[in-house]
């Protein structure tokens, strides 16, 4: 049986044509270029700068509108104090992020998108918001939030020698993106988290099979998963639970915030973790903590982004046209 416990919180550019035009045999007119419109190189110039302008003054309208407010999640994770580095590196002085909860900013952007208002969260992929809403992660040309990322696995040490069964699984599981946005969507709707994942388990057996090939089953030995209350984990979290089960082992899942999922695995209170994303979110941790476990490298490789996010319908593609 599946037990939760410790619940402890949680430009584009113009293309352009040349044309010769000639008036008359004994004058010339000077070459002009024109683009696909009919414009001159020069209106095409103005009408660039005045697009410019505009991107300008729709980011400084969306700031006042939003009183420069970016609506985060927990202020210990990795996306909010990538988008306190953003603010920094690209002199957004006016902004703050306003730090809450998963929840708390999913409202926020649904309520914000219902009247296509303006709004600014931190965003990650793979997430369902992305399925229910159409959004877009601005350009960040500096790398505040890094490059894409990988989700990896984590185990206690002393485990592939104590439980090698629960290690070759732990080491096998991998995954993309879509199927773990399946299960997240399902449970979105409303569908228990468990049922989700052995709905996905149910309709992916050759998925599957390729964890489980060689892996004996056991007789009730006991392991425990730490992972925090993100969609993503509850939904790896609990698929790799429901197969772990289906090998016969009782299952201990724990909902903590991020720096005990790092310390309970390297202090051998939990067995394992497959919800360390890595090499930006939580590198903080991973540094405190890699000679304490060991690392099985991603099961979701990279599958995974971070970045400040917003509704498709804002014109607005980079962090840098919040520039004043």
């Amino acid at each position: 049986m599946i037990k939760h416990w410790k619940r402890m919180g949680i430009a584009a550019g113009l293309s352009l044509s040349l044309v010769a035009a000639g008036c008359g045999a004994d004058e010339e007119e000077p070459d002009t270029e024109t683009d696909d419109n009919g414009d001159t190189e020069e209106e095409a110039d103005e009408d660039a700068e005045a697009d410019d302008e505009g991107d300008g003054e729709a980011a400084a309208d969306y700031g006042e509108d939003v009183a420069h407010t970016i609506v985060g999640i927990d202020g210990g994770s990795g996306v909010v104090q990538s988008t306190e580095q953003a603010l920094e590196d690209y002199g957004l002085d006016d902004w703050n992020v306003q730090t809450s909860s998963d929840a708390a900013m999913i409202q926020e952007l649904e309520n914000a998108y219902e009247n296509e208002d303006p709004v600014f969260v931190t965003g990650w992929t793979p997430h369902w918001k992305f399925q229910e809403f159409d959004l877009k992660i601005l350009d960040d040309p500096e790398l505040s939030y890094g490059e894409a990322e990988s989700i990896h696995t984590i185990a206690r040490d002393g485990l592939e020698d104590e439980q090698p069964e629960a290690y070759e699984l732990l080491d096998n599981f991998e995954w993309e993106p879509e199927d773990m946005e399946e299960v997240m969507l399902e449970v979105q709707d409303g569908v228990d988290e468990t049922e989700a994942a052995q709905n996905w388990i149910n309709e992916n057996e050759d998925i599957v099979s390729e964890w489980t090939d060689g892996v004996d089953e056991v007789d009730g030995e006991s392991i425990s998963l730490s992972y925090v209350a993100w969609d993503t984990e509850i939904a790896s979290t609990n698929v790799v639970a429901q197969v772990l089960e289906d090998l016969g082992y009782e299952v201990d899942l724990n909902l903590v915030e991020a720096n005990f999922m790092f310390s309970s695995v390297a202090s051998g209170d939990a067995d394992a973790s497959v919800a360390v994303w890595l090499p930006h979110t939580h590198a903080d941790y991973h540094e405190d903590y890699e000679e304490d476990y060991e690392d099985l490298g991603p099961n979701l490789d990279e599958g995974a982004q971070l970045g400040l996010t917003v509704p498709a319908y804002m014109d607005i593609e980079s962090i840098e046209d919040l520039q004043e």
